[in-house]
């Protein structure tokens, strides 16, 4: 792929429409000052004193924060909320960003999950964090409400080129993405073969069929068996294990390796396509999500599965300079970073 084509298919962004279905959650950073720590008359520990906040859409709201950026045209947020403090939080942010939540539900029985992420600020204005704090469901997610959100993707479906399926949530059937909701997924992936249907999961995503996925070389590895670490696996395994996945999901897989890039799986085998690495510090919380935008919006575009992975890397490279938050990349700093590396995807 050459700038010509990374140009052409950036300007494609701007016609596309992407549903992005799962979970989302509240991502809120709260800034403490080491020097105004005081201590607790009552209990005899630090109290931490908060001078600042920050919040900002997390798990499925990274996806289309990254989407936004990057100038996608419509973008629709397909889940639930809770009918409480965060929730509100959190519908702020996605309308901030330009996202569409007319198919975001309010679950008035339900917690808005939430990452809430305290930040000790040193002497030296450095942050560091703290312990985070966790908002989640703790009872599997109710059949009235799994129904109604999948009515709501069905709804969205006329107006998109692709969904994107963002499972955060570990524990089975806690989160939107439960069994059953899977089953209706891959069901109307099934019905809507002109719709790109897109999975990313922590830790179910060999449970997928009829959907392209992206996992991660562990969550890859994972899924086939594997119990080892992250550290003995080689993009090499990947190819394995990636192999093995679609040969039980019968569809396109994009296996993530970290710097090493990304093997993509289609029906004449793998491919790699390298990462762009870049220096030290880096920060890759939300990587994945940053790279799943870039990869599905230029799937949009009318990318190749390689030149949708080259999009990813690309826009994943620059959100991982971004320390302490969930970064974004805009089509001007993509445009920039392709040009310095050029030479590796002639």
């Amino acid at each position: 792929m050459d700038l010509n084509r990374l140009q052409e298919l950036l300007t494609g962004f701007r016609s596309a429409s992407i549903a992005v279905f799962g979970d989302f959650f509240l991502d809120k950073y709260l800034t403490l000052e080491g020097a105004l720590t005081e201590v607790s008359l009552e209990t005899g520990l630090d109290a931490y004193q908060v001078v600042g906040r920050r919040c900002s859409p997390g798990a499925a709201g990274t996806v289309t924060s990254n989407l936004t950026a990057l100038e996608v045209g419509k973008v629709y947020a397909v889940g639930f909320t809770g009918e409480d403090g965060e929730g509100y939080e959190l519908r702020q942010g996605l309308d901030h960003t330009g996202v569409d939540s007319v198919h975001l539900l309010t679950c008035a029985d339900l917690a808005t999950p939430t990452y809430m992420k305290p930040m000790l600020r040193n002497a030296d204005g450095a942050e560091r964090e703290l312990n985070r704090l966790d908002i989640k469901n703790r009872r599997p997610t109710p059949r009235e409400i799994e129904d109604a959100i999948l009515g709501e993707l069905e709804l969205a479906l006329p107006q998109v080129q692709a969904v994107i399926i963002l499972d955060q949530i570990e524990q089975r059937d806690l989160g939107v993405v439960t069994d059953y909701v899977r089953e209706g997924i891959q069901a109307l992936a099934r019905a809507h073969p002109e719709v790109v249907f897109f999975a990313d999961s922590r830790a179910s995503i060999g449970l997928f069929r009829d959907v392209i996925i992206k996992p991660n070389k562990l969550e890859a590895a994972r899924s086939c068996g594997y119990e080892g670490t992250e550290e003995a696996l080689t993009a090499e395994d990947a190819e394995g294990f990636g192999a093995e996945l679609v040969a039980r999901n019968h569809r396109p897989a994009f296996v993530t390796a970290g710097p090493e890039g990304i093997v993509v799986f289609d029906e004449t085998g793998a491919t790699r396509v390298p990462g762009i690495r870049v220096p030290s510090p880096v920060d890759i919380v939300g990587a994945g999500d940053s790279t799943t935008a870039g990869i599905v919006s230029a799937l949009c575009a009318g990318a190749s599965l390689q030149e949708a992975a080259v999009m990813g890397n690309c826009v994943a490279s620059i959100t991982v300079q971004q320390l302490g938050t969930t970064g974004t990349a805009t089509r001007e700093e993509v445009l920039q970073r392709f040009s310095e590396h050029a030479g590796q995807f002639g």
